[in-house]
Order: structure tokens, then sequence, then C-alpha cells
């Protein structure tokens, strides 16, 4: 059996293997600033920032920071919404060697509390309408610099914080004091995972593990980028691991324009394409979805898109197709995790698209489908088990968790904790996480299948399943369902529906129709959220 047949998917011109060039990110900046010095790096909110600017105004916040003794190691917490302070935050920590803790701004005060605590994170850089939930725990933590970013022009007073424009004139024009960094170990970000069963993880992505997706994915996808002529339009999230790499550290690496939105509102996201004319839209699927049902979509020059990379979650094929007919713009549907800097796989466009697949591995990424008791037995294609991945990519580890690293990485694999088959040509197809797995009477059932068959109904929009107590079953599948606007269907007919696609052990028992599925702040529908209100009505 062949134990990589996706290779053979590659054509001659894309390397099945890369060489991770030995820089860390702040170097790649610098490079970008000298050869792209009057190129456009940052747009946001009408106002442009060159390469020059960019790199000018990063060195003036990595020389305030030294002037706070942050050095080698320290980390730095950054809780901001999308805006080029936070591209400057990040770079400029990373050019004093210091490690970023990615905040989401929506956590709670107790959640805020307990990553600053986990990571030691001494220095905070926090949107000024976030300050006080700041101030409220700074006493409970080890923060001493808080540096306070006004978006709009009727902010409220910081003090006793210091403002990001009041931090980078204590930078000045002052030298940055070079730090000598190793890529392979030195960890550029923190990022902390969604702490889905129990507390969240902090992530050690190493500058080794960023650079090599980067030069991963450029690789992959090269017959369709130019360096030094993209612009990418960033609305997912930088402070999540797909954003952050996808959105802010990919743009810079083509020296590529970053067209930036604080968050998605689907009439600005419209509005943004007719004005500023992206080429690329990483999203993720309840994105694309927002602009397909949009019912003027058509009138604001979507076809400027080429490429949509999706990500975070799975995109539902009905969805897909409807979306690239619409539009022009081809979707490709990718996987990767936090812990894989974080794309490993993609569907390709030098080969087939596979729908319902997140494609092929990409270069120098090896991957395995394995049995969930023993984590050993390689499965055959078509055969359902646990993927595990190895690559340049794969994190350092979780940050001061031994036993979660040792059972994360195992003789240099990541068991990514997902449940996964491959067919013949290597193409990868998630079923579900471990845990969103429903096993009714001793059957398993992978939600994902279940939403697909829902998905292909016309009256649906979206669809999640979960499982639910049952005396008999164990477990057994409950619908959540979204309607199109002005489509109706009763509960009968969704069964019924089922039916005909899906063994009996799948068919939905009960359906549940909702105004809006739970998400999570970068679209990925919330299976979690919707268990547990079930098992809390059930015990009740």
């Amino acid at each position: 059996m062949n134990e990589k047949p996706w290779l053979d998917v590659y054509p001659q011109n894309i390397r099945q293997q890369i060489d991770v060039p030995h820089h860390s990110l702040p170097q790649m900046l610098l490079e970008k600033v000298e050869t792209y010095a009057q190129h456009v790096a940052l747009s946001f909110q009408g106002q442009e920032l060159t390469y020059e600017d960019l790199g000018a105004v990063t060195s003036s916040f990595a020389s305030a920071l030294q002037g706070e003794n942050v050095q080698r190691g320290d980390r730095v917490a950054i809780m901001l919404p999308n805006c080029p302070q936070y591209v400057i935050a990040c770079y400029g920590t990373l050019m004093v060697g210091g490690t970023v803790t990615q905040i989401n701004p929506m956590l709670t005060e107790r959640e805020l509390t307990y990553i600053l605590n986990d990571s030691g994170a001494e220095t905070i850089v926090i949107l000024n309408d976030l300050y006080q939930k700041m101030k409220a725990v700074q006493n409970e933590t080890m923060v001493k610099n808080v540096v306070v970013v006004n978006l709009t022009a009727n902010s409220t007073s910081v003090e006793p914080a210091v403002t990001f424009d009041e931090f980078l004139e204590k930078g000045g024009e002052q030298e940055v004091s070079q730090v000598a960094l190793n890529p392979e170990e030195d960890i550029a970000v923190l990022q902390y995972t969604g702490g889905t069963t129990g507390r969240s993880k902090g992530v050690m992505l190493t500058h080794r593990n960023l650079m090599a997706n980067l030069v991963q994915i450029y690789e992959f996808f090269k017959e369709d980028l130019s360096f030094g002529c993209e612009r990418i339009l960033t609305v997912i999230p930088l402070f999540h691991v797909y954003g952050m790499s996808n959105g802010m550290n990919l743009a810079i690496f083509l020296g590529a324009t970053n067209i930036m939105l604080p968050r998605f509102d689907v009439q600005n996201v419209l509005e943004t394409i007719k004005e500023e004319k992206p080429t690329m839209f990483p999203g993720v699927p309840t994105m694309y979805i927002s602009l397909l049902t949009h019912p003027e979509a058509e009138k604001y020059g979507l076809d400027s898109i080429r490429v949509c990379i999706s990500g975070s979650a799975p995109m539902p094929v009905e969805r897909m197709k409807e979306f690239e007919q619409k539009t022009g713009a081809k979707i490709l549907d990718g996987y990767g995790l936090s812990e894989t800097a974080p794309s490993t796989h993609a569907n390709p466009l030098f080969a087939e698209r596979k729908p319902g697949s997140v494609g092929i591995g990409l270069p120098s990424t090896d991957y395995k489908i394995v049995d969930t008791h023993t984590g050993q037995k390689v499965l055959p294609p078509g055969e359902t088990g646990e993927i595990i991945i190895r690559g340049p990519q794969v994190m350092k580890g979780y940050w001061k968790k031994k036993e979660e690293t040792q059972q994360a990485l195992r003789d240099g694999w990541l068991y990514t904790g997902d449940m996964a088959y491959m067919d013949d040509e290597g193409y990868l197809y998630i079923a579900d996480r471990k845990k969103d797995m429903i096993i009714a009477s001793g059957y398993n059932v992978y939600p994902r299948e279940v939403e697909e068959v829902l998905n292909e109904h016309a009256a649906v929009l979206e669809a999640a399943v979960v499982g639910v107590a049952d005396d008999y079953r164990g477990e057994t599948v409950k619908a959540f369902i979204v309607l199109r606007e002005g489509a109706s269907i009763t509960e009968e007919e969704v069964i019924a529906h089922s039916r005909k696609y899906l063994a009996a052990y799948k068919v939905p028992r009960f359906v549940e129709f909702r105004e809006e599925l739970p998400k999570t702040n970068v679209g990925k529908t919330l299976r979690r959220s919707l268990r547990e209100e079930q098992n809390q009505t059930q015990s009740s």
C-alpha cells in the first residue's frame, strides 16, 4: 500500500518537501520593508500604511518595549480586534524576542485572568473599551504595563494606562537593540485553545513553525499567488491562529496589502469588497453563507476575489457550490489546528477538488489514520479513525503542561483528536472531533455526515447535529436547523429527507428549528453549547 498516495497528485512544479528558511518573523517583515517599501501594507477604515511606515512604527513599538525592560522570552498579551495596532504590537513584540500571548477580546474577566496568569504576561495591549475589564483584574495578575488602543474619536479616558500613541512616542526613533533569536526554539506565539475540555492550553508555536506554514501555503498555491500584488481581505480575527497566519502573516510574506476589518458585518464586508477589490478572502463557512444569502451580493463586485481559503469549520458542500456559481471565486476548503500553526491540508488548485474533502497534505506534511484504541494501527483507505500528523508546522508543545504535551505528541506525531478517513488518493475527509461523535445503540454517528445530508435540503440554510441522552439507545441524534428566509419544512419532512440518504441509526429522532445557531467568534458552530443545553433540559 502506498503510504503517501497524495504525493502522486502533486505536479512536477510543486515541491513535495520544502526548505524552511532559518528566519524569524520580524526578519521576514524587515525584508519586505526593503523590497516593498512604498507598497501599501495595511488598509484600515480609510487609512493606509506602507511597508516603510509599518517597519518604522513597529521598530518604535519594539524600542518602547525595551525601554520597559521587555526581554527575550517575555510574554506580551494582545487583546484587540483587527486593526493596524495589532500588527504593530505583534511584530514589535517579536522584534525584541518576546512571545505574543493571543487573547480573544470576548473573554470574561475570569478567563482573562487565567490566561494572563498562565502565560505570565507582564505587558498587555488592549482595546480602550475593554480597559475596565483589565483594570478590575490587574491586581490578580502580574501585569505591570497596560497599553490602550483607541479606535474611535469618542473613547473615554484611560488613566493611569498609557495610550498606544504615547507608548510609541516613548520608543521614538531609538534603535532597537538586536536580539539573536533561534527560530527552532524561540516561541513566537502562545495560542490558547478554546478550552472545550477543561482549562484552555497555551499552544507553543515557534518562529520556525509559523515560517514553515507560510512557505507550505505559498508552495501549494503558488500557481495562483503573486508577490507584491495580492490584496487580502482580513476579517477573520487575528487573535485566532487561522487569522494570524492566513491573514496577517501571509500578507507580509507575500508583500501584499492587508485590508483589515475589525469584525464581520455583511454589509460592511460587501462595501469593502466593492471599494478595495481584494483578490483573496480567507474566511469561515458562515461568512461565505452570509454573502451568499445577501439579496444584492452581485452588485458589489465579488468577482475581484479569485481565491477563498475556507477553514476553522467544514464548508457544507451545497453552500460551496452555490457560492462558487454566484461569485466565480474558488473556495478551497482546508484543515488545520492551533497545534499546527495552523494549516496541514487544503484542496489544491492544481488537481481535482473533491467536495466534502479538506484536500491533501501541504508540502512536508505527513499524515495517517490510526485506530482510536491503540493509536498505532494504521487504517486502510475508507476507514474512519484518528488523524495523526507530522511536519515542521507542528507545535513545540503545550505551555507548562508536560503531561498534555506527551499525550498529544508521540514519536514525532501529533495526535489531533479529530476523526477522519482518507480515500485512495490521500484526500482527507473530516468526520468529527472525537468528543462530538455520537454513539447510538453501539454505532458511531459522525454529526458532520448527518449535517451534510440536512444541508442538501432546499429549505435548510444551516444545520447542527448533537447526541442527546436516550434510555434505550444510550444516545440518539437531534438536529437543530436554521431555515432559509421564506422557507418552511416540518420535523416529519426533515426526518423523511434524512431517511432517504442515511442508515436508520443516523437519522435524527428529534428536530428543533432555530433563528440562529450558537457560534464561536470565528463562526464555528458550537455543538458543545447545544449539547450542554440539552443535558440541562433533560436533567431538570
